[in-house]
């Protein structure tokens, strides 16, 4: 009886279905992998901005010293006597950054409540867009309206109120940001589900105390991730303290003074004609390591609440 040859299967034909399931599994390969690239180019970025940062702030840090750097007093990194205590910077940024919050979160918690709870859809389609037009305003707009409008009628309530101060920039800085607030923590809001509410209503409650007891705790989470985008946002803000605060680095927590920011600064030096290398022109860099701790400090405490909120409820 004769043997029958048995063929290799790889030298089989591939049959079409088989062909169009390697063709179609090589191209989710590919586009999972282009994915993957979008998604990391993003740390890639951040990673380049902390290492040119920290490269830079070594070159600097080479001719002045830490210690003085943190605890002096004065911020004269252009004048002939140069002082680099990037305290002054730092309480004029915190202080129109907390005036802002003062402004933009309770307008901006009560506005996504009422925005969540209380208005009905066609008001909500037409108050929505237009509180998010707020964020498409160039900040350099806002600065000449806190210079230009706000400023002069604080001069009104408060007679000896100078004309750049930090009060101003601080408000018109809360109203810019209201919208990051309110919006994000309206959707959290309304991603509470339906059933939390008609438990509440069942119970007796009354809609405000529904919102305020039961929809509000239990969107905690997403309304503080709105207060850390806040937050970040004051506290990266450039063009309005840039215009309006006075660009004047002074040690003081008084909105009633100028000063200048850590933001203000850069853009300060910047614009200017200091050479490349030199240490005026490397300040920039520390201070903007400095401004990166602090928005990394609020961050990781606002993810701390997020985290502890998420937990209880």
């Amino acid at each position: 009886m004769a043997t029958q040859v048995l063929q290799n299967p790889l030298e089989l034909p591939i049959s079409a279905r088989l062909a169009k399931n390697l063709k179609r599994n090589f191209v989710e390969r590919v586009i999972e992998f282009m994915l993957m690239l979008a998604a990391l180019s993003a740390v890639a970025t951040t990673l380049a901005i902390v290492f040119v940062l920290i490269y830079e702030s070594f070159a600097f840090f080479e001719h002045v010293s830490i210690v003085a750097f943190l605890t002096d007093t004065q911020w004269t990194p252009l004048f002939e006597d140069a002082h680099y205590g990037i305290m002054p910077l730092v309480a004029g940024t915190l202080t129109t950054s907390i005036i802002a919050l003062l402004v933009a979160v309770p307008i901006g918690t009560i506005g996504a409540i009422y925005l969540s709870e209380f208005a009905s859809h066609k008001t909500r389609e037409i108050v929505k867009p237009i509180l998010e037009l707020l964020v498409g305003v160039p900040t350099v707009v806002f600065g000449y309206f806190a210079l230009l409008f706000v400023t002069p009628m604080l001069q009104k309530i408060f007679p000896g109120l100078p004309s750049f101060n930090m009060l101003g920039p601080g408000i018109v800085m809360g109203i810019m940001i209201i919208p990051y607030i309110s919006s994000v923590a309206e959707d959290a809001m309304r991603a509470v589900p339906m059933s939390m509410r008609e438990g509440s209503y069942a119970m007796g409650a009354t809609r405000f105390q529904t919102a305020i007891r039961v929809v509000t705790p239990a969107a905690t989470s997403g309304i503080v991730a709105a207060y850390i985008l806040g937050i970040s946002r004051a506290v990266g803000e450039t063009m309005v303290v840039a215009i309006a605060a006075g660009q004047q680095p002074n040690l003081t927590f008084d909105p009633m003074e100028s000063a200048a920011t850590i933001t203000a600064y850069i853009v300060q030096v910047a614009m200017g004609d200091l050479p490349h290398g030199s240490i005026g022109y490397q300040s920039i860099f520390a201070a903007g390591l400095v401004l990166m701790i602090m928005t990394l400090v609020f961050n990781i405490l606002g993810h701390l609440t997020r985290k502890k909120f998420r937990e209880a409820y």
